[in-house]
């Protein structure tokens, strides 16, 4: 007799051991699906507590009655996908609330802008520049509509006194009274946000050109290149007596220095990759900002940053508005020259700088490393479309020196 299994009994055990093995694949199909729906359900979970938590943080948004209409640039049509954008940021100098009551001062709870900076994003997203406005300057602040009230102007009165009489609602109007741009969004960020965010992506990199001992308000630095946590931050982009010869202006280089060095910060993969650390820079922003009522939620602000992927680091760009003595007051205050005119009319255009404006800008993609007794590559500007070696004279490469740019 043959030792050979009998083929009707091999198959008819095959057979019935097939359905088994279907059940027991489906089975651990099954359990992966379910497994992987269980984290999917927890992980949005997680984001929409995260997000509900962030969103609670930001106050509702101020509705601006605006100077001027929104007009878009000859030749680009209301259907474009996209269109351009001028946002307004202002620093607060309020002392109210939790961590901002840094130095006693403005007890009366007065609050100034201490920063403005009037950004400008391209229609395509591929190009930002940024513009400071003196907080000094000298201008005729026009009448301004503040939650339903009128708020008088003046003339011939510092920049920041719209700030100080109707906060950022009358710093918008006033912008857009003096450049004829339309503001489409604005944010406001105070002290502690700023030190939050900073301290949320573990320090900014800085590099002085010189020592800081300035007992008298308590701020102390070593020269050279070093990163900076939170509380010094915000002693070094305020700090201007020793760092700054030329003031305010000198301060408002220093800071578009360490405001594209922080936008290198957290652009990059070191922090972007680390969940804690975004959660922990957005949850700083949304507890301290001021927005108007297009940006008053964590969706709309994620919508904005979102528009922001496409933009180089070497087309994220500082400069100052251009300016000049004060024909009144020669030695003591300034104004903004007539070039500026020509700086606005590229922004309703949404033109790049161009070469005569970008010279001695600050970049995103600039390095703060190296000796600061080195200075900066003494190279030509590329006319705002590349990175970031500014102007090439001497006065502009002591600039971005002061500025914390060694390298």
């Amino acid at each position: 007799m043959s030792d050979a299994p009998d083929p009707a009994v091999t198959d008819t055990a095959d057979r019935a051991d097939q359905p088994l093995r279907r059940t027991h694949r489906r089975a651990v199909w099954t359990t992966i699906l379910a497994s992987q729906l269980v984290v999917a359900l927890l992980t949005m979970t997680g984001v929409y507590v995260a997000y509900n938590g962030l969103n609670d943080n930001i106050a509702d948004g101020k509705v601006v009655p605006h100077k001027v209409p929104k007009v878009l640039p000859s030749g680009m049509s209301d259907d474009e996908p996209t269109q351009p954008l001028n946002i307004l940021v202002m620093g607060s100098d309020s002392r109210v609330g939790a961590g901002n009551d840094i130095d006693g001062e403005n007890a009366d709870g007065s609050q100034r802008s201490d920063t403005v900076i009037l950004l400008h994003v391209s229609q395509d997203r591929t190009n930002a520049y940024g513009v400071s406005l003196p907080r000094d300057a000298i201008v005729d602040r026009p009448d301004c509509m503040v939650d339903g009230k009128n708020v008088p102007g003046e003339t011939g009165v510092r920049f920041n006194t719209a700030f100080s009489v109707g906060g950022p609602l009358c710093t918008v109007q006033t912008v857009e009274e003096l450049t004829g741009i339309f503001i489409d969004h604005f944010l406001v960020l105070d002290f502690n946000g700023f030190k939050d965010m900073v301290d949320a992506v573990n320090g900014v990199e800085v590099c002085l050109p010189k020592a800081v001992d300035d007992d008298e308000h308590n701020i102390h630095f070593e020269a050279g290149t070093q990163v900076l946590t939170g509380n010094q931050a915000l002693d070094y982009v305020r700090e201007r007596y020793q760092l700054s010869v030329t003031g305010d202006i000198g301060r408002m280089k220093r800071q578009q220095a360490f405001i594209a060095s922080m936008v290198n910060k957290v652009r990059s993969a070191g922090t972007l990759s680390q969940p804690r650390k975004v959660y922990d820079f957005l949850g700083a922003v949304t507890s301290s900002i001021q927005v108007d009522d297009g940006l008053d939620t964590v969706g709309k602000l994620f919508d904005l940053a979102m528009q922001f992927r496409s933009t180089g680091l070497d087309k994220i760009k500082f400069i100052t508005v251009p300016i000049e003595p004060d024909p009144n007051n020669p030695l003591v205050t300034l104004v903004w020259a007539p070039s500026a005119d020509d700086l606005w009319e590229r922004i309703k255009q949404d033109q790049k700088l161009g070469r005569d404006f970008s010279a001695g800008s600050i970049g995103a993609d600039d390095s703060v490393t190296g000796d600061p007794t080195d200075g900066p590559t003494d190279a030509p500007t590329d006319g705002g479309t590349g990175g970031g070696t500014g102007g090439g004279s001497a006065e502009d490469t002591a600039d971005r020196i002061a500025a914390g740019l060694c390298a």
